[in-house]
């Protein structure tokens, strides 16, 4: 089981940018499919990017795609979602979730943002974007 924990929130204007990281701990994050996750007030847990353990493949949501990456550094034990043109509509609580040998062939890709496809779980960190 590996232990993942969340850094990098914080306040930013519209259109600033955030490198949310996810450091983890007890196992080696390289063995593991990434998701990243967000939850606004009022509303459900949002898959929003994921990748692969298998190929490093990622996948984004429709509301984040073009403004968010997904990354690992594997000598750091570190995965990370690099944010950009930030809107207020980001804000949220984001975690980060992972699950060991997680892999999904294209056509099953949006498993991925399924919160039930993921074993491990980060605390969180809220970020917050204003107008």
């Amino acid at each position: 089981q590996v232990q993942l924990a969340e850094s990098g929130g914080g306040l930013v204007q519209s259109g600033g940018s955030l490198r949310l990281s996810c450091a983890a701990s007890r196992a080696a994050l390289e063995h593991y499919a990434i998701g990243w996750f967000r939850q606004a007030p009022g509303k459900g847990r949002e898959g929003i990017a994921c990748m692969s353990s298998m190929d490093d493949s990622t996948n984004y949501a429709n509301s984040v795609k073009g403004r968010f990456t997904i990354s690992r550094a594997n000598a750091k034990n570190t995965a990370y979602l690099q944010m950009n043109s930030l809107k207020p509509e980001d804000t949220a609580v984001y975690y980060c979730a992972a699950v060991r040998g997680g892999h999904w062939e294209p056509r099953f890709r949006s498993m991925c943002f399924n919160s039930g496809s993921y074993d491990d779980w980060g605390q969180g960190t809220q970020v917050t974007v204003s107008s």
